[in-house]
């Protein structure tokens, strides 16, 4: 009781210093408001804690108060990146950064806040006329030669939330030590007086039609295929952007790469904030692909695609054997682009002996298997696209970057991005679509052979969400009972390796060896490897209140039935739940 009386008291405190003059009265009144409110949940939850970088940057619902997204925080944010920019790179006579935004309420108004904020300290802004995807705005760090950049997106989240992405010098979201040290900066703006809203217009840049144009040009050049696409350049491919940053150019790249039949969902084509048409716009959930799927279906179109609102994320569905339009996840997708990348790479003699493939800790191990048979090394990294970006600056000039991936619907098929793009991905799913075609195979087939020559995998994953600091609280003391009464046994396979993350420490269950993990910094994931090759995951999420199971589980088809090893693994699924208590 004393407790929750103490943070009461703290979180009135910072509400109240909200209601000082240099807040503007729209802010003030709706501080006031909370304050007046009988029940404090609100008040607290706004007020509680400060937005934090976490997997991908600073997000949080939309509002006044201190955990949330608004003029104040992205000020802050804003301000502290730009000390932090000026101090490293002190020696350059002008810094300079990129700007964009997606289709979200507020996002404009705070790209354009941020670019008033920026220039005011003497820092030039390539600012996007209007919405574009996150990659483009990658590219564009490194093709305009800046040192760094934001976009001001919540990805995939509800309409209520928003975010702030910051990107260094390479096109990568930033990890450690940048990510601490401009968490340090911002933490150093403690008064609104700190934070400089007034632009230098001089120092504002309005970029737009010709980046597009670059942009869409470099994509052309990963395409692996343009003369079998040629062949099938009517083939119908149905696509939505989800309201988002996609609508005008996965259009542009799908026809730059030769695509000419393409599908539109005229009301998912309206770019909107409160994404009319869906409860979420996430690519990853059935409702969300459910329009393009029946337009898909309507057409007799062979493919149909999604793309998140900044256009990072792909989902896409195809037709199974029966006819039937099936939704692939992004284990499948990753699947299909590792094995198509190796295997057209291979067919044209173009495999080097220094190319590499990424995906991340928790996404499938049929990847391991592709890769190692064809002798592609393979980097295993934490989730979070900034880790696969990682580990292609590390090997800038050294290996040959040819795909990377993970399980959240995110691929990166080139070098010149540095973060997940699913501009490039809808294209590149389309070619594989076409080479598949060439072969006289669906994509479902396609997908039938790689389980046929790899081994069956079927990946689920459960979020259990918990929201406010009750939530926060609870997904902790999870976290501490894993470690504490760590799984010896999952659906009926004992425990080989238990991999704790937080601590970089490997466990051999059947050795009974304690070993060091090498990973470049330590990350609150479990992982749990069983003695039939079953994988579990558990993480918090970074950006959301949810805490993440990851399963996979794996079955030898050869020629067999793959509904027959679909069947066992859905049944294998269901025991490891249970074994979880999810």
């Amino acid at each position: 009781m004393m407790e929750n009386e103490q943070l009461l008291s703290l979180v009135r405190s910072r509400a109240q210093s909200w209601l000082a003059d240099s807040y503007d009265e729209e802010t003030r009144r709706s501080v006031q408001a909370l304050l007046d409110k009988e029940d404090p949940a609100d008040l607290i939850d706004a007020f509680y804690k400060d937005l934090e970088f976490g997997t991908g940057g600073l997000r949080g619902i939309m509002g006044v108060g201190t955990n949330r997204m608004n003029i104040y925080t992205v000020g802050a944010a804003t301000q502290g990146f730009a000390n932090y920019l000026k101090r490293e790179f002190a020696k350059l006579p002008q810094v300079k950064v990129v700007i964009g935004h997606d289709c979200r309420n507020n996002s404009r108004r705070f790209a354009e806040i941020s670019a008033d904020i920026f220039s005011a300290n003497g820092i030039k802004v390539y600012l996007f006329d209007d919405l574009r995807p996150t990659p483009e705005m990658s590219f564009a760090i490194r093709r305009l030669g800046c040192q760094g950049g934001i976009i001001l997106t919540a990805s995939h989240n509800p309409k209520e939330y928003n975010g702030y992405k910051a990107y260094w010098d390479d096109g990568a979201q930033m990890i450690a030590p940048h990510d601490r040290d401009t968490i340090a900066e911002v933490n150093k703006v403690r008064d609104v007086a700190d934070i400089r809203f007034q632009g230098n217009k001089q120092l504002i840049e309005i970029i737009g039609a010709e980046m597009d144009k670059r942009f869409v040009e470099a994509l052309t050049s990963i395409s692996l295929s343009p003369e079998i696409i040629s062949r099938h350049h009517d083939m119908k491919i149905a696509y939505t952007p989800l309201h988002g940053t996609g609508v005008r150019l996965v259009p542009m790249v799908l026809k730059a790469f030769g695509f000419t039949h393409l599908i539109h969902v005229p009301e998912q084509d309206v770019v909107s904030g409160d994404f009319p048409t869906v409860v979420s716009p996430n690519p990853e959930e059935p409702a969300a692909m459910a329009m393009v799927v029946a337009k898909a279906k309507e057409a007799d179109a062979e493919l149909a695609l999604a793309t998140d609102p900044d256009g990072d994320r792909v989902g896409a569905a195809v037709k199974n054997n029966r006819g039937e339009w099936v939704l692939l996840n992004g284990n499948q997708t990753a699947i299909l682009f590792v094995y198509y990348l190796i295997t057209r790479r291979k067919e044209l003699g173009l495999l080097k002996e220094n190319d590499y493939v990424v995906k991340t800790i928790v996404t499938t191990e049929l990847i391991r298997s592709i890769a190692e048979r064809n002798k592609v090394e393979l980097f295993d990294v934490y989730t979070g696209f900034k880790w696969i970006a990682d580990v292609i600056r590390r090997n800038e000039g050294k290996k040959n970057y040819i795909g990377g991936g993970e399980e959240s619907y995110g691929f990166l098929c080139e070098d010149f991005v540095r973060d997940k793009d699913a501009e490039s991905a809808c294209a590149m799913l389309a070619e594989i679509t076409a080479w598949a075609k060439d072969q006289g195979l669906t994509l479902y087939q396609l997908l039938e052979k790689i389980y046929r020559e790899y081994g069956y995998s079927k990946e689920v994953g459960v979020s259990v969400v918990k929201k406010g600091k009750t939530g926060a609280d609870e997904i902790e003391a999870m976290m501490k009972n894993y470690r504490l009464h760590p799984l010896e046994e999952i659906a009926g396979s004992k425990v080989e390796y238990v991999y704790d993350y937080a601590n970089l420490k490997g466990y051999s269950c059947r050795d009974k060896e304690t070993f060091t993990l090498d990973m470049p910094t330590t990350s609150n994931v479990l992982q749990y490897i069983t003695e039939d090759k079953t994988k579990v995951s558990i993480r918090p999420s970074g950006t959301e209140p949810k805490i993440k199971f990851y399963c996979e589980v794996h079955h030898a088809v050869g020629s067999g039935d793959l509904e027959a090893a679909e069947i066992a693994a859905s049944y294998k699924i269901e025991q490891i739940k249970a074994s979880l208590g999810i």
